[in-house]
């Protein structure tokens, strides 16, 4: 890998303020002084690499480092850790990245919350990524990164951030974590990151898009909104990966029937990719089998559901007997359950003839089941597969292809309990209507939702309702586009997937960009 990302001033741990935008080849007094003030920056590598992607070797420059948040009274609060990608190397002269600063600008984050980006950094954006097998098999260790042809970085620059208390990003000295950990706390600090990264390195003109997955999605539609009213930044794109915009949809409650009703066309589709539906439905496409199983999850599903023990029984036993031939559930099992099954009990109960439960994340993945009798999953076996993978592969590029490195410990999932959820106590939290009104302020602002099909934690068909339900417009509903893959929460990791992900999304790019 280092013959294709060459280290700048050998151990490239250097003090890095405002970028070069073709500086001049000598330096001046100012330059010096520049220097000197952004000496109290902490610590950034910049390296430079190549990478090629649909043919086309693509010369980018790599800033991995932090950014000081400073409170209105300009006390520090927090160090927010980064790594950016911008098209071009470094210039000869200064050593700083040579970029355009008319070029798109994503921003890039995880959810959790308390997630880093390690997922889609390495995943899907960055210019290397892990690489794990199509067949949802476990990979033996060691890990490491290889180069990434799927990557964004030819039509936009990168910016990976790790939100307080994740990566390497943390609380100033005596600042209290508690204020960066709640959903109007969050929105704050990155929309505040957002706005003096693009203050810094000369991005004001730049078309802007922020992408968020699984949590993510409650940041961005945050964001979209904060980004407008705090700072009058428009954006020109937000997309969505495997994301929730509203917990009604997921949240499993005896009170609240919503997400059974959702969550069953992604338990068709695991059943189908298991072999574990009748003969001919496994005759029929993914894309058919799940749209049966929607129009019956909104029709005499979600109308049993509604009734209750008012529902005749005849009505109710031949409801039963479908939702059994569309989840590979027994009829005795859903009758006990009273045709509710959460997540975790259709993870265990699926292939519980076989010792085995499936993924949450991913339900291509499968794994022991160590308790034969257990009512529930006993651990993520998707989780299990990617953890380790992108874990060890993020520590060891951190150190050694971008040359970063300080003796914390790089956080994958950081400790953020409790979460603030004010001002939506005693209700389910929701974002959609921020989202909506984002939309409404900026006429041209585009979102784009992928969804895998394979996704038990925020499972599409609970995105489609909630588009459905909060776009309440011809103009907006033509604005949310959508895109399916053959894959989890994290469909990049398959792929068939990513590369279909990649074509949508320069699709998107192409027309969310004047």
């Amino acid at each position: 890998m280092m013959s294709l990302h060459r280290l700048f001033l050998c151990a490239a741990l250097i003090t890095f303020g405002v970028a070069s935008l073709g500086a001049a080849a000598e330096e001046t007094a100012a330059d010096a002084d520049a220097k000197a003030l952004n000496s109290e920056q902490p610590k950034r590598s910049i390296t430079e690499g190549v990478v090629t992607i649909a043919g086309e070797e693509v010369v980018y420059a790599a800033t991995a480092g932090k950014v000081i948040q400073r409170g209105d009274d300009d006390d520090e609060k927090a160090e927010v850790f980064f790594v950016a990608y911008t098209r071009g190397g470094l210039h000869e002269k200064t050593g700083t990245p040579d970029y355009d600063p008319s070029r798109p600008i994503t921003f890039c984050f995880n959810g959790g919350p308390g997630s880093s980006s390690v997922w889609l950094h390495l995943g899907m954006m960055g210019p290397q990524r892990v690489r794990l097998p199509d067949d949802a098999s476990h990979p033996a260790p060691p890990f490491t990164t290889v180069e990434n042809p799927f990557s964004l970085l030819d039509v936009t620059d990168i910016v990976m951030i790790d939100p307080v208390s994740t990566g390497f990003s943390r609380p100033a000295e005596d600042e209290k974590k508690g204020q960066f950990h709640g959903i109007e706390e969050d929105v704050k600090s990155v929309g505040r990151f957002i706005h003096d990264y693009v203050s810094e390195f000369g991005r004001w003109g730049s078309p802007k898009f922020v992408l968020g997955e699984s949590y993510g999605g409650i940041r961005s539609a945050g964001l979209a909104r904060e980004l407008q009213d705090r700072y009058r930044m428009y954006l020109n794109g937000v997309v969505l990966v495997s994301a929730v915009l509203d917990f009604s949809t997921l949240r499993f409650n005896q009170n609240n029937d919503l997400p059974f009703v959702l969550f069953l066309p992604a338990y068709t589709a695991t059943a189908w990719r298991h072999k574990a539906l009748s003969d001919d439905l496994l005759a029929k496409s993914l894309e058919d089998v799940v749209a049966e199983a929607e129009a019956f999850a909104l029709g005499p599903y979600a109308d049993a559901l509604l009734r209750g023990y008012a529902m005749e029984k005849g009505a109710r036993r031949k409801v039963t007997k479908e939702m059994s031939r569309l989840t590979g559930l027994s009829v005795d099992y859903l009758e006990g359950a009273n045709l509710r099954v959460e997540m975790w009990e259709f993870s265990k109960e699926l292939l519980r003839d076989r010792g085995q439960i499936i993924g949450r994340f991913d339900s291509r993945y499968v794994g022991a089941s160590p308790e034969k009798n257990g009512e529930s999953m006993e651990y993520d076996a998707s989780g299990a597969a990617f953890s380790g993978i992108f874990a060890g592969a993020l520590n060891g590029y951190l150190r050694e292809v971008l040359a970063y490195d300080e003796p914390r410990v790089y956080e994958i999932s950081g400790s953020v309990r409790p979460w603030n959820y004010k001002p939506y106590e005693n209700r389910y939290a929701t974002v959609a209507d921020r989202l909506a009104m984002a939309m409404t302020k900026n006429p041209h602002l585009q979102v784009f939702a992928a969804c895998g099909y394979y996704d038990l934690a925020t499972p599409a068909f609970a995105m489609e309702y909630t588009r459905d339900h909060a776009l309440l417009s011809d103009d907006l509903q033509k604005r949310f586009h959508m895109g399916y893959y053959e894959g989890g929460h994290m469909m990049y990791v398959h792929e068939p997937s990513l590369k279909k992900l990649r074509k949508d999304l320069l699709e998107f790019y192409k027309a969310a960009t004047p």
